[in-house]
């Protein structure tokens, strides 16, 4: 018999709202990623986004949601069996943390986060990496980067969790996992120096891409509110205002430097104040999310210069510069800015902009942690995916594109 008692239909409503915006991000994410590329690599791009809403789908039923919320093995992970094929979770009884909506409905929503995530790595090896390489390590980096991270921040026994550490809607589980992830694959792939130089392909597909993932970011950031209420309203305005100021700071910093202000420097910065508010998003105010955004995207300009200069990292289209140091500003910045009078369930203190120092001082301690784990063990999964399946393409399969060479059809 299905559980309804504390149920709240208007909750409910806004979820299923929410997690329908969240799925399109990947869409977005997938024309975003597919307009940055060579013309011969668009097809190959976008499915590597495409693909993992089939992948980590499946993954999540069986056992991926057991592994992120199920009871918890030492604070770390989720006992694999215990919602094993999705048993008890369509009943209808809640999840502890969010009383008025149905567990499935938080287990369908928590899916599209688990979805996007290894989907935003494949921007790393975008034009250079085999098929079902990537679909391999996807499975890995889902089973045994996500769900570890995901239930240490976001479960009532997980460890970060229970330290105190601020994570609204997925800085430190989404985005600094899948930018260092980036990171450790730039470094790995070091010898394959990529695509030749190239103009993208289609601009207007990363116009569209941005205008689905800004769109869909509501849900993103609202949502992790799991109820309609005043918090997704401050969460939904804060993230509009971050990422408006990220946009506007990434073009006039790209003026200041010469440069013409182009509409990818615009997406780019405005994708970066995204990032970089999502952990922030329910624990600050609207002000502070200004500074956020503009000090965000500063960052990450700096970064990607650096990187297209040096020509140390092999990250086809800026992952780790753009996701992974806007996560990690955005999880530095939450130590800075939140206020305890945002959100009630932040027991932990107010930011440093306030005159505490103990969440700043605790989430560069969680930074430095989480940015270990994903870094290391996604290089650890990529020498284990490079052993069973080849990573790289051949330089035939490169110079004809992946378009053809992969997947038998062309743009």
């Amino acid at each position: 018999m299905a559980i309804t008692e504390g149920l709240v239909t208007g909750d409910m409503a806004w979820m299923l709202v929410a997690s329908a915006l969240v799925f399109l991000m990947t869409p977005g994410l997938a024309y975003f990623y597919g307009g940055m590329i060579d013309i011969k690599n668009i097809i190959a791009t976008m499915l590597q986004s495409f693909i993992a809403m089939g992948v980590i789908s499946i993954i999540w039923v069986v056992f991926g949601f057991s592994l992120a919320f199920g009871q918890s093995l030492g604070g770390i992970i989720g006992n694999p069996a215990t919602f094993f094929m999705f048993g008890g979770v369509m009943d209808g009884s809640p999840w502890p943390l969010a009383p008025t909506i149905p567990l499935a409905l938080f287990a369908f929503f928590q899916l599209k986060f688990a979805i996007i995530t290894p989907a935003l790595i494949s921007g790393t090896f975008s034009e250079r990496i085999k098929f079902e390489s990537y679909i391999l390590f996807i499975c890995l980096f889902s089973i045994f980067i996500y769900a570890p991270l995901a239930h240490m921040t976001w479960h009532p026994d997980g460890f970060l969790f229970k330290l105190g550490v601020l994570d609204f809607a997925g800085g430190t589980v989404v985005h600094m996992s899948a930018g260092l992830a980036a990171l450790a694959a730039s470094i790995y792939l070091k010898g394959d120096k990529g695509s030749d130089p190239h103009a993208p392909a289609n601009i207007p597909f990363v116009l569209l891409g941005t205008g689905l993932l800004w769109f869909g970011w509501f849900g993103f950031n609202g949502g992790s509110a799991l109820s309609a209420g005043t918090l997704a309203m401050s969460a939904f305005a804060t993230t509009n205002t971050a990422s408006a100021a990220a946009g506007l700071t990434w073009v006039l910093f790209d003026v200041m430097k010469g440069k013409k202000p182009s509409a990818l420097g615009f997406c780019i910065g405005a994708v970066v104040g995204l990032v970089a508010i999502t952990p922030a998003c329910g624990f600050v105010t609207v002000p502070s999310s200004i500074a956020i955004g503009f000090i965000a995207a500063l960052v990450s300009n700096l970064v990607v210069s650096w990187k297209n200069k040096s020509n140390v990292l092999h990250d086809t289209l800026d992952v780790f510069p753009c996701h992974g140091v806007g996560g990690m500003m955005g999880m530095l910045l939450t130590g800075i800015f939140a206020n305890t009078a945002v959100n009630g369930a932040n027991t932990t203190g107010n930011g440093l902009a306030f005159g505490e120092t103990k969440l700043f001082l605790l989430h560069l301690f969680a930074l430095l942690l989480v940015a270990a784990f994903a870094f290391v063990g996604s290089l650890v999964l990529l020498k284990i995916t490079d052993i069973i399946s080849p990573l790289k393409v051949s330089e035939e399969e490169h110079k004809m594109g992946l378009d053809l060479s992969q997947h038998g059809e062309f743009h």
